[in-house]
């Protein structure tokens, strides 16, 4: 396992990071394809055993039960001091949308100091590696949510903070507002990048390296999507309402794409997710990566991928079908 700093931070991040929203009870939360702990628990010794130590998830995925599987089998796989745990606030804790509910989700002060020690209690650790805000809260001043983050570094329950995807004025403000009262800094971004969209790289990214902030992409296969020929849908793909919202306007440009990466793989004759991926670890910027897996092949793939040098013709194959795309992945 290749390892990194996360930005200009100190801390030293597996070059992949698994993430943790498919490890879950089914039975809770927006998404039915989640695993139980039993079925969570040979991925994520997996990843283990193969170097993996950054590990990604969220007070919300499946109800808060991803933080409370990760939490469990981390401690019987790895010690403490080894794992670098990430996990996010913003969304509700029971995992459900819609009307705002008052103050159980959202950045204020209130929600924060509230939503950190649920987390830790239900990780069972007594303090988190980074701690990142799930989105942009436009009903809570910037001012107050940056605070808030800085006293719960210093108060010892989170090592770092970092942020995920807002429009790069956002992330600025955010930045500015920290350094100008003397408050911790966010470290990382997590953002949306893969080959099917690339809008990333328009602000946020040059962002991200000339400010040192490491960037983590969620989704760097695009859901699966740049798994499998264009066409092929998986049982997720079919009941996936984020997959809808995020790939339908653009199934014809995107067809292009994955077709692009189908014949490189088969050039190459390796799976089309190690093409995929190591398109987005060529990135400028790029720490770790957040590679999801179901399966302990699929882990395999991503860490297979690390062995893999794109061309530059090789890579300029693989843009060039891409066209600009509407900005999503805020909300």
């Amino acid at each position: 396992m290749q390892f990194v700093k996360l930005g200009t931070s100190g801390l030293d991040v597996s070059r992949l990071c698994l993430g943790c929203m498919t490890f879950g009870d089914p039975g809770s939360g927006a998404h039915s394809w989640t695993l139980s702990e039993e079925k969570s628990r040979p991925i994520i010794k997996h990843a283990v055993d193969r170097g993996i130590n950054f590990f990604d998830t969220a007070n919300s995925y499946s109800a808060g039960t991803s933080e409370a599987i990760v939490g469990k089998l981390l401690k019987e796989f790895t010690r403490r001091e080894e794992a670098v745990i990430a996990t996010k606030v913003f969304f509700p804790p029971d995992g459900g949308g819609g009307t705002r509910k008052p103050n159980a989700q959202g950045l204020s002060r209130k929600t924060i100091m509230a939503s950190i020690d649920a987390s830790l209690a239900r990780l069972g650790t007594d303090y988190v590696d980074l701690y990142q805000i799930h989105r942009w809260d436009y009903q809570t001043p910037i001012e107050e949510t940056m605070e808030a983050l800085h006293d719960v570094v210093k108060a010892g329950k989170a090592r770092y903070i970092g942020a995920s995807s807002m429009y790069a004025w956002q992330f600025a403000k955010a930045q500015h507002v920290a350094v100008s009262h003397g408050w911790s800094r966010f470290v990382s971004m997590q953002n949306y990048l893969n080959l099917l969209y690339r809008e990333e790289e328009r602000e946020m990214i040059p962002l991200c390296i000339d400010q040192g902030v490491g960037v983590m992409p969620w989704s760097p296969l695009a859901r699966g999507m740049l798994t499998r020929p264009y066409g092929q849908k998986t049982e997720r793909a079919r009941t996936d309402a984020v997959s809808q919202k995020l790939y339908e306007a653009t199934e014809t440009e995107d067809a292009k794409v994955i077709a692009e990466v189908e014949r490189l793989s088969a050039e190459r004759g390796v799976p089309m997710a190690q093409i995929a991926l190591a398109w987005v670890l060529s990135k400028s910027g790029v720490s770790a990566p957040i590679v999801g897996a179901s399966k302990i092949e699929q882990l395999d793939d991503a860490i297979s991928a690390l062995d893999i040098t794109l061309s530059n013709d090789e890579v300029a194959r693989l843009e060039q079908p891409y066209v600009p795309h509407a900005v999503v992945g805020f909300s």
